[in-house]
């Protein structure tokens, strides 16, 4: 798997602990919101990015996690950002779930490799129902990036 960590993705100020939004479309603006502070891309371009990608398909992946995600050709490095809502809210996903954790990953247009990578870590991260039952439990962005970028547990996947 490489050396890639969940902490070269998220930082602390990446992290929202308590989203208040009513649908998909909103949380999607919001995490925008938050990326564009970071990232210096467009909030409205990162929004498109994301909606786009769930045209396509939904990406909640099921029990309550959404991993949406799209290329920005103006980054040099991929960014996460991690939501955890404060009520569920719908988002098309596999199991017809409500959803209330999410990831947003953005890559840069060309690393592909690198793209699915950071993806399947962040899912595999996320499929880990001991995990999930803990992010939660907290509604501390630190103690929410620590759950998320812990090292020590990773090794149990």
């Amino acid at each position: 798997f490489g050396t890639m960590q969940i902490a070269d993705l998220l930082t602390p100020r990446t992290v929202i602990p308590q989203l208040r939004v009513s649908g998909k479309k909103q949380a999607l603006q919001e995490i925008a919101k938050r990326a564009a502070a970071i990232t210096g891309c467009g909030e409205r371009q990162i929004y498109e990015v994301l909606a786009d990608r769930e045209r396509l398909g939904s990406t909640g992946i099921g029990r309550g996690v959404a991993v949406p995600h799209g290329k920005l050709p103006e980054l040099n490095r991929l960014f996460g950002v991690f939501a955890r809502l404060d009520r569920p809210i719908p988002f098309e996903a596999v199991d017809d779930q409500p959803v209330d954790l999410i990831f947003v990953l953005l890559t840069p247009a060309d690393p592909r490799s690198e793209h699915l990578t950071a993806l399947a870590m962040v899912s595999r991260r996320l499929r880990d129902r001991t995990i999930c039952e803990k992010l939660r439990g907290t509604d501390k962005a630190d103690a929410l990036y620590a759950l998320l970028t812990d090292r020590t547990e990773s090794h149990a996947a």
